[in-house]
C-alpha cells in the first residue's frame, strides 16, 4: 500500500484515548510505532519510538486508576514524529528515574517531561527524510 501522503503535505496527526491502565500499553506501543512507519523510519528508528512509547506509558500509569484516561497524540511529519501524552485528570508525575531518562535519551531526540501536569512530548527525527 502505497503512502497517500506526498512530501510537503499537511501532518498525518491521530489521537488515541486510553484507559489509565498498564494492560493497555501494548495498544499505545503498536499505534504509535505504526503511525511511525508511515513517516519511513526505519525499523530501528520506530523500535526506538516503541520503547519511549513504553517508557512513558509506564510513567502515566504508574497510580492506576481505571476512572483515569492516557490520551496520546501523534503528528507525523516529513522529516519527524511527535508524540504528546498526558493523563486526565492529572495526577502529578512520580520523579523520572536516572533508567527512564537514559533509556529516553538514547531512543528519542527529545524528550520533555513535566510531572504537575502528568504530561509527556517525544520527538523522533528520522534519519532518512522524505
Amino acid at each position: 500500500m502505497s503512502d497517500p501522503r506526498t512530501p510537503g503535505d499537511a501532518p498525518l496527526e491521530v489521537c488515541l484515548t486510553l484507559p489509565a491502565l498498564a494492560d493497555h500499553a501494548r495498544v499505545a506501543r503498536l499505534a504509535m510505532a505504526g503511525m511511525a512507519t508511515r513517516n519511513g523510519l526505519s525499523y530501528d528508528e520506530v523500535e526506538d519510538l516503541r520503547i519511549a512509547v513504553g517508557e512513558v506509558f509506564a510513567l502515566l500509569v504508574r497510580h492506576p486508576d481505571p476512572t483515569a484516561r492516557i490520551r496520546l497524540r501523534c503528528r507525523v511529519t516529513d522529516d519527524e514524529v511527535g508524540i504528546e501524552a498526558d493523563r486526565t485528570p492529572a495526577v502529578a508525575l512520580d520523579p523520572v528515574d536516572e533508567l527512564t531518562t537514559a533509556i529516553l535519551g538514547a531512543v528519542v531526540d527529545e524528550a520533555t517531561i513535566d510531572g504537575p501536569a502528568a504530561r509527556v512530548v517525544l520527538v523522533k527525527r528520522s534519519e532518512h527524510p522524505r
